[in-house]
């Protein structure tokens, strides 16, 4: 299948960049550009792309209020948005990742992050930037002991764990030797358990549990 983009960056050359970057990726094809951010949320919502990249600050409407009305908690059909910025603001990054966005790059991360964030997104899982997730683990994870609630069967507590390390799916199917779907139901089961919204909630779960340590 064919992941379908919309590009939201006020800057031309950067949606160029983006642009030569996904389309020479044989399962990617961007559908749409947008300048501005009411145009991006335009553009995204009669498009219906599978993945909406998004600047945080764009004339007329911010990358911010862009993911909260397609992506929201609100949000009733809500789209993927992947927030791609230059600015790692720790407000930034929590209400990106609070109104919705299924990750958070930054524009200095490289191609080959872009293109694994937009696969991520796609499939439904989330990608933060190295220097953001390390950033965040410490603040998720305060010096208390282990605090399990009992929630978890023990084959869910090792998915949970391997989740907030960055396992994929399929890697977390080779670490535990079970299938790649039986790993997907395992994080789904976790999701709807601890009643989060996607990985980057399971990890911000197990750092401030307790259930791992740095």
């Amino acid at each position: 299948m064919t992941t379908r983009i919309v590009i939201a960056d006020d800057q031309d050359d950067v949606r160029g960049g983006y642009r030569i970057i996904l389309d020479a990726q044989p399962d990617m094809r961007v559908v749409g550009e947008a300048a501005d951010g009411a145009t991006a949320v335009e553009l995204a919502r009669r498009l219906r792309p599978d993945v909406v990249l998004a600047d945080i600050r764009m004339p007329r409407m911010d990358g911010l209020e862009v993911t909260r009305l397609l992506a929201g908690p609100d949000v009733p059909d809500p789209l993927r948005v992947l927030v791609v910025t230059t600015f790692d603001l720790d407000e930034y990054v929590h209400t990106a990742l609070r109104d919705g966005a299924c990750g958070f790059l930054l524009k200095r991360s490289g191609p080959a992050l872009l293109v694994e964030g937009v696969r991520a997104a796609a499939a439904g899982d989330a990608l933060i930037s190295p220097s953001i997730t390390t950033r965040l683990l410490r603040r998720f994870a305060p010096p208390r002991p282990r605090a399990d609630d009992g929630r978890l069967t023990a084959r869910e507590a090792e998915v949970a764990t391997l989740v907030a390390r960055g396992r994929t799916n399929a890697e977390i199917a080779a670490e535990l030797s079970i299938t790649p779907g039986t790993a997907k139901t395992h994080v789904a089961s976790v999701q709807h358990k601890l009643g989060v919204r996607n990985r980057v909630e399971i990890a911000a779960w197990a750092w401030r549990t307790g259930l791992l340590r740095p």
